[in-house]
């Protein structure tokens, strides 16, 4: 008979996966950085474009993106909140409590002006 332990995840951990679950839906062309005053505000951990809180095993995240510019936004956003939520559901077991996308900018192609 063997005694169970306990498993812990490190923040670290629920960044890296909402970061990449985010970066893997189409229409996201990179992160943005998340005003700072934010995150000093809410004490929430941030990398790389990603806020997360942890409160009583749910968490609650906060994405800062940038995304392309020929997709419809609601759309992608949409996509974003469903791919993170069952990233983290199915990966750590934790439950979501929300994610909030936010769209920091629009990527267009460079312009040239010719005189």
């Amino acid at each position: 008979m063997t005694a169970e332990g306990k498993t812990t995840i490190a923040q670290e951990v629920l960044l890296t996966i909402a970061r990449l679950s985010c970066l893997s839906v189409d229409g996201v062309s990179r992160m943005a950085n998340p005003p700072r005053t934010v995150s000093r505000i809410l004490n929430k951990t941030n990398k790389d474009g990603v806020q997360v809180e942890v409160t009583e095993d749910t968490v609650y995240i906060d994405l800062y993106v940038i995304l392309k510019n020929d997709v419809n936004v609601r759309e992608v956003s949409r996509m974003i909140q469903q791919e993170v939520n069952r990233a983290i559901s199915e990966m750590v077991g934790m439950q979501v409590g929300r994610v909030n996308v936010h769209i920091e900018d629009i990527d267009y192609p460079q312009i040239s002006v010719d005189k």
